[in-house]
């Protein structure tokens, strides 16, 4: 059962209520997603997940400095202390093996969640197209019926 449409020339339409699901859908996508969404999948995958991998990491490496320079400003005292050269290549040697892990596991994370986030925005942005379309057909067929 669709809901009635008294028009001023006496004539009746029934709402499709197909259309009217669908025009919800798609304006709940609107409001939601699309603008993200189309801004996304007007990368290649590959570009999209790179651009924000490197971004990733860029912030990953600050994010680490400044933690690194925070641990040695409070820890100044007691690792100066009997500090040769050694320790202090044994030190350095320590954080940056840390700091590769961390590149290395954020990385290969970041890579794979902005390539599957690219994926799951390209097929909404199919999706809508797809509903859009599905949408012009019912309004011509519509207006030739009527």
């Amino acid at each position: 059962m669709g809901a009635v449409i008294h028009r001023k020339d006496g004539r009746s339409d029934m709402l499709d209520k197909k259309r009217v699901r669908l025009m919800t859908r798609t304006a709940i996508y609107e409001k939601n997603h699309a603008e993200e969404d189309i801004k996304i999948s007007t990368y290649y995958k590959k570009d999209y997940a790179s651009l924000n991998t490197w971004i990733t990491l860029i912030w990953i490496t600050v994010g680490y400095v400044l933690v690194a320079g925070l641990f040695l400003l409070c820890t100044a005292d007691s690792v100066m202390e009997g500090l040769t050269i050694v320790k202090l290549i044994l030190l350095a040697a320590i954080a940056l093996g840390f700091y590769l892990v961390l590149l290395i596991v954020y990385g290969i994370g970041a890579g794979n969640f902005y390539r599957k986030k690219h994926g799951r925005a390209k097929h909404r942005v199919k999706r809508y197209y797809r509903e859009l379309s599905r949408l012009e057909k019912m309004y011509k067929k519509e207006k030739d019926g009527s």
